[in-house]
C-alpha cells in the first residue's frame, strides 16, 4: 500500500489557507486516483485516455466517430490519434457508418473487448487501494456524496 503524503517528509505540506479546503482536498484525492489506475493500466500497455476511449466504444458501438469525440469530451485531433494508436493495436476498427456514409463508425475488436474487461479488473483493484482507508459502508456513502457534488446521477 501506498504511504499517505502526510507521513511523507518529501511531500510538502500545503499551506494551511487551503488543505482544508474541499475543493484542494477533492483535487488530491482525484490526483492519487489518477496515478493509481494509470500505473495499472500501463501494466497492460494502455493510457488513461486510450482506456477511456477504447470502454466508450464498447459501450457505444458502433458509434460515430464525431458522436464518440462528443461523449468522452476529447478534443477531435486527440481523438484521431487515441483511435489511432487503439486501431494499431489491433484494438479498434473503423469502417464507413452503415447509417451515414460520410462517417466512420468505430467497433471494438475482440481482442479490444477482452482488454477492456482487464482493465476494468485492474481499475477496480487501483480504486480499492484509493478507497481502502474507508469501510464498506464509508466507501458508499462517500461515493453517493461525489455524485451530488459533480452533478452525477447514480447508475
Amino acid at each position: 500500500m501506498t504511504t499517505p503524503a502526510a507521513a511523507d517528509p518529501a511531500v510538502p505540506t500545503a499551506p494551511a489557507a487551503i488543505r482544508n479546503l474541499p475543493s484542494w482536498l477533492l483535487g488530491r484525492a482525484a490526483a492519487r486516483g489518477r496515478a493509481l489506475v494509470a500505473d495499472a493500466l500501463a501494466e497492460h500497455g494502455l493510457k488513461m485516455w486510450h482506456h477511456v476511449v477504447l470502454c466508450a466504444v464498447a459501450d457505444l458501438e458502433p458509434v460515430a466517430q464525431a458522436d464518440l469525440v462528443r461523449s468522452v469530451r476529447l478534443d477531435p485531433k486527440d481523438m484521431v490519434g487515441v483511435l489511432n494508436d487503439l486501431q494499431a493495436a489491433g484494438l479498434v476498427e473503423r469502417a464507413p457508418d452503415p447509417k451515414d456514409r460520410r462517417k466512420n463508425a468505430v467497433t471494438i475488436t475482440g481482442q479490444g473487448a477482452r482488454l477492456v474487461e482487464t482493465c476494468a479488473r485492474a481499475a477496480r483493484a487501483a480504486n480499492d487501494e484509493l478507497l481502502a482507508p474507508l469501510t464498506p459502508a464509508e466507501r458508499a456513502r462517500f461515493l453517493e456524496m461525489l455524485r451530488r457534488v459533480a452533478q452525477i446521477p447514480a447508475d
